[in-house]
């Protein structure tokens, strides 16, 4: 199946969930029904004021139960209604999924590394691809733009470092860095002028 064809990336802003207990100990959550910690809905109530300014007309979100309670509360504030699609669904982590980083680190160091690097050619054991989540996630974001527009994404930081390296056409390995609670724009100019949180931000897991 051909990979669906991204667009501008113009009018759709992606949003990281906020910070969970995972986030915090360095644990792979991957596709895990983790909820928010108190950081984090406070991090969601932070970016639900920061959405009602957008003026958003539609808002989408992953199913994951840390994207869902973000939207949740930012819908809230901005009197949408979530619409869930589980595409947008963070990386499956496999073998790895609940295990700590130190632990992963310490007996697969070669491969934590990829990881840890946004390496492209990453797969995780028993799990997804970097790849395979791009040919998604790709998807997912061609039918938000062919919804009505402007448009929020609360997913995840894997989700956001292939959304934005599909659009701007280069590999971004510290993509997935990005702050929990964080809005960035989709389309490539305005992303590159964007504070995505690097290293204050915790490792997509």
């Amino acid at each position: 199946m051909p990979q669906a064809t991204p667009g501008s990336g113009e009018g759709v802003y992606l949003a990281r969930h906020g910070q969970t207990a995972y986030n915090l100990e360095g644990r792979f959550q991957g596709q895990l029904p983790v909820p928010l910690d108190e950081l984090g809905r406070e991090q969601a109530a932070e970016l639900a004021e920061r959405a009602a300014a957008h003026g958003f007309a539609e808002l989408w979100c992953s199913p994951l139960l840390r994207a869902r309670e973000t939207a949740d509360i930012v819908a809230a504030r901005i009197g949408l209604e979530p619409r869930e699609d589980a595409r947008l669904m963070e990386t499956n982590a496999g073998d790895w999924t609940d295990r700590s980083f130190a632990d992963v680190q310490a007996e697969s160091p070669e491969l934590f590394a990829k990881f840890i690097a946004g390496d492209p050619t990453f797969a995780f054991p028993g799990g997804e691809s970097f790849a395979e989540q791009e040919v998604r996630v790709c998807a997912a974001l061609v039918d938000v733009e062919a919804g009505t527009l402007p448009a929020l994404v609360v997913c995840h930081g894997m989700v956001i470092r292939a959304a934005l390296s599909v659009r701007t056409g280069e590999w971004l390995p510290e993509g997935q860095r990005v702050a929990n609670g964080a809005l960035v724009p989709l389309d490539p100019e305005e992303a590159a002028r964007a504070d995505l949180g690097g290293e204050d931000a915790t490792q997509a897991s």
